[in-house]
């Protein structure tokens, strides 16, 4: 699976971007920008939203959950994360998330929950 930074540096690289040249655009340091494509630190959902929308992509793309671009949550995922809150860990258990078949982690499950709680945030 391609990690979120790896993801960013395709992107930078694709525009023909330098670090600084993207990390002026975002309003963030080169060194962070730097730190976010090689994986050392994760960004927050505030640059993670500035990211996708300077490269006009979803935060699933962003985060390597898929190929496409432009993939977003359909209503029925959307309505279904609404009804719940999923961060206690007792529900993950009894939910038992799978995506392609498998179950999520703990781990897979909060970053699932930050993806949408991000995504909400990028539509206010």
């Amino acid at each position: 699976m391609v990690r979120c930074g790896e993801r960013i540096a395709y992107l930078r690289e694709k525009r023909g971007l330098t670090q600084e040249d993207l990390a002026n655009k975002l309003g963030i340091s080169r060194a962070s920008l730097s730190h976010y494509e090689t994986n050392r630190r994760e960004p927050d959902y505030e640059t993670l939203n500035k990211i996708a929308n300077f490269f006009d992509i979803s935060l699933d793309y962003l985060l390597g959950r898929t190929e496409n671009p432009h993939v977003i949550l359909d209503n029925e995922v959307r309505e279904f994360v609404d009804s719940l809150e999923l961060s206690d860990e007792s529900i993950l258990d009894k939910f038992s998330l799978t995506i392609d078949g498998r179950k999520l982690s703990p781990e897979e499950s909060r970053r699932f929950i930050a993806f949408v709680r991000a995504e909400r945030s990028m539509k206010k």
